[in-house]
């Protein structure tokens, strides 16, 4: 059986998928070492403070939407034509919604990381620094959640667009 070339593009979703899970793991892992956890419990984790901003918002994101939506999304640009019968309505739609997903996602995990640490430090040493900082970070998320948006917006369009187009005449 020859690969469909179209079918080839949607091999990013994958290690994409597979790469988040791992990362999600390996935080999941890192984060209940007792100096870690400790460290996080002392900045509000998982309740309050900048300690959730790490578990769980970063540590969720990234299994839910970078590892498990972003299957989801490649599975069914997969899945469509075969159960449909219609050809995916736009292979540059499905390129937007990998790459709108996967910056949102990925800075959205970086967004949360660096601003959960860095405000969990300054929470413990200087507080006056913290409310500074915390200053930038409502823009940086709303940017990165932004991203995502897109991403899922163009997904569902496209998912839509497809059911919604005449069958393929040469697929039966």
């Amino acid at each position: 059986m020859t690969p469909d070339p179209d079918n080839r593009r949607l091999l990013k979703f994958f290690i994409v998928s597979a790469t988040s899970l791992f990362i999600g793991a390996m935080h999941g892992m890192l984060q209940v070492f007792p100096p870690i956890r400790a460290w996080l419990d002392s900045i509000g984790s998982p309740y309050g403070g900048p300690g959730h901003m790490i578990d769980p918002l970063a540590h969720a994101h990234m299994n839910l939407v970078g590892g498990v939506v972003t299957l989801a999304m490649g599975t069914t640009y997969y899945l469509i034509p075969i159960l449909s019968g219609k050809v995916v309505y736009s292979q540059r739609l499905v390129q937007h919604s990998f790459w709108w997903l996967f910056i949102g996602v990925y800075s959205f995990y970086t967004a949360q990381m660096v601003f959960g640490s860095w405000e969990g430090y300054l929470m413990l040493h200087d507080r006056v620094a913290m409310t500074a900082a915390h200053h930038w970070y409502g823009p940086v998320v709303a940017l990165a959640g932004t991203c995502m948006a897109v991403g899922f917006m163009v997904y569902f369009s496209n998912i839509v667009l497809t059911l919604f187009s005449k069958p393929d005449s040469s697929n039966p």
